[in-house]
């Protein structure tokens, strides 16, 4: 029989140990050992400190390599336009082990960084409050100039809510994130303050020939994670509120607190999740992920957003979104599922337990040979940590499922021909590099344009599923082999994706001609697919106010649109700044529309023009 003062001595060195594995890491050669993942899959450790410590951002190049991004300005960001001591790290991987084979420095003096990308023959950074572009040499490990501002304005201020996550979207422009603390004015270097772009949370898009800025969508609170789905819909990962949000270009979303920047918003757009990942309550209570929080997922926190479209893992998890959870140490798993004009996110198995109290996961990323790399912090505490962090760790795993095939990676040495072929690769990280490749190769006027837009016409035209055609689509549009009338033509399509897709590119640059503003009024009144009317609702706000009202008064006549989780809030956005200049017709729409939501938000609009 044990003594009173045993138990308490067995208690009080219980204690001692537990807070001693606390106050480190797992050694990281035994950290991927301890994960817990479901059967068939396997972690290994790719790199770990001291060759990488704190990953802050990663990407890939058209090799295969892995390229990340070291925040060493955090949490102490650099104000005075001083060069910082941020690393952006190239890693080439082993075909035989899983670790890294090679790592090069390509920059040890960037600034706070928190988002990185290749493409258009550079690389593009995150570096509040700029997005950099550094030109790269013909061996793509070297710069070939200083680096360029491309864009400024972002919020020095914005503490761990700076702008971040850089990905190529299907369309050809770059996304990214911004966070609520974020309160930025983004403009090219030189523009004048009224002529900036104010915004904090949400999402936005720059298009690299173009030169053009905007914000996608607003709202949320910061987000730390976008991917695109099989179908080129947008979603982003998020905290402290719901944890995952459909991107619905001009959407508005809900926020943690605070105003939307449009005030005649009235209402804001919800998450697409079913579920957050803790027990309820408020959500500083769950952090440390324990208990009921780490039944229901974990806690409140996210980063991260992996669409898996890879060809490694199995198919049971194609198009699901995977997330990291910073409190619970785990990988989220969530599915979607198409409701109405939208999707509805489902709790799915947490995928992942890293089973370590300090992994703090960033990001997810597959690669060529379908395996997924897992950026790690690797801290305590979180990202609120303002005064002290451990500069000394940081680790990147790759998850497998059964051994991947060894891949000779180099997409840019392909010719065209052979980058047309990818776009039907069950990989989509071969689709995106090629496409993007596709698009380079035309802005450059290095395309065989009378071997490749024939061949991508076809693809378009003959194959049966969905998301090939769509590739061939996209890949299409990035080398501008779309005209008004082929894209008009893709509005009568009998499949609905391709149809909504059409609306998009049709007024990406916000211009439309009669015919096609005839066209889309006409869909509004008659169009079968809730996804394509709210492609028509997210395009009002890309057209003038008299091509908007036919549009508006179709779109509004649905009735059956009326419980939409998306349409009536979309529609309102589209018309809200049109009511006080022609309030006519305005109240004429408010006598036809079968919404009531559109009902009351216009009689509330007139009534605060007449006070």
């Amino acid at each position: 029989m044990y003594h009173k003062g045993n138990l308490l001595m067995s208690a009080f060195a219980l204690a001692l140990l537990l807070f001693a594995a606390a106050d480190a890491p797992t050694p990281s050669n035994q950290a991927a050992a301890k994960m817990t993942l479901p059967a068939g899959f396997h972690a290994t450790l790719f790199a770990s400190e001291p060759d990488v410590v704190k990953p802050i951002a990663m990407t890939t190049d058209d090799r295969g390599r892995l390229w990340v991004a070291e925040s060493h300005s955090y949490p102490h960001w650099i104000t005075d336009g001083k060069d910082g001591h941020d690393r952006i790290l190239i890693f080439e991987s082993s075909k035989s082990t899983g670790h890294f084979a090679s790592c090069k420095v390509f920059s040890d003096h960037a600034t706070n960084l928190s988002g990185v990308a290749v493409g258009f023959g550079g690389v593009w950074l995150c570096s509040t409050p700029n997005l950099l572009f550094i030109p790269l040499k013909p061996n793509g490990d070297e710069p070939a100039g200083p680096p360029v501002v491309v864009l400024d304005g972002w919020d020095l201020k914005a503490k761990h809510n700076v702008f971040n996550q850089l990905v190529w979207g299907p369309d050809g422009w770059l996304y990214g994130c911004n966070g609520i603390l974020s309160n930025s004015r983004v403009g090219k270097p030189g523009t004048p303050d009224a002529e900036r772009v104010a915004f904090n949370c949400g999402v936005w898009r720059y298009h690299p020939i173009k030169k053009r800025f905007e914000v996608v969508a607003s709202g949320t609170t910061n987000p730390w994670g976008l991917d695109f789905d099989d179908r080129g819909e947008a979603f982003i990962t998020n905290c402290v509120i719901k944890h995952l949000f459909h991107v619905v270009p001009g959407a508005h979303y809900e926020r943690m607190y605070g105003q939307d920047l449009d005030a005649n918003s009235f209402g804001l757009m919800e998450s697409c999740a079913d579920h957050i990942h803790w027990a309820g309550g408020a959500w500083t209570s769950s952090r440390g992920g324990e208990g009921a929080h780490g039944e229901a997922g974990g806690g409140h926190a996210h980063a991260g957003a992996m669409i898996y479209l890879g060809d490694n893992w199995p198919d049971a998890y194609r198009d699901h979104v995977f997330m990291c959870n910073l409190h619970g140490s785990r990988v989220n798993q969530d599915v979607l599922e198409r409701v109405g004009s939208g999707y509805v996110a489902h709790h799915g198995k947490d995928f992942l337990f890293a089973n370590d109290p300090w992994f703090r996961g960033l990001a997810l990323l597959y690669g060529p040979d379908g395996g997924v790399y897992v950026s790690d912090w690797c801290d305590t505490g979180e990202c609120h940590n303002y005064e002290k962090i451990t500069p000394t760790t940081g680790r990147i795993y790759k998850v497998t499922y059964g051994e991947p095939t060894a891949l000779d990676v180099d997409v840019a040495k392909l010719s065209d021909e052979e980058l047309v072929k990818l776009q039907l690769h069950k990989n989509d990280w071969w689709v995106r590099h090629a496409r993007r490749l596709l698009q380079e190769r035309a802005n450059d006027d290095k395309l065989d344009r009378k071997l490749v837009q024939p061949l991508l016409v076809k693809m378009l035209n003959k194959q049966t599923e969905t998301p090939r055609r769509l590739r061939a689509l996209w890949a299409l549009h990035g080398i501008g082999g779309l005209d008004e009338q082929a894209l008009t033509k893709l509005l009568d399509d009998a499949d609905e994706t391709v149809r909504g897709w059409a609306v998009r590119l049709l007024l990406e640059d916000e211009k439309a001609s009669a015919a096609v503003t005839a066209k889309l009024a006409a869909m509004a009144h008659t169009d079968k697919s809730a996804l394509v009317r709210l492609a028509l609702a997210s395009a009002l706000q890309r057209l003038p106010a008299a091509a908007r009202w036919p549009i508006a008064e179709g779109l509004a006549a649905r009735e059956e649109d009326a419980k939409d989780a998306n349409l009536p809030l979309m529609i309102w956005y589209g018309i809200e700044g049109l009511v006080p200049t022609d309030p006519d017709r305005a109240a004429a729409l408010l006598v036809k529309a079968r919404i009531p939501l559109v009902r009351e938000y216009i009689a509330r609009r007139i009534a605060a023009g007449a006070e």
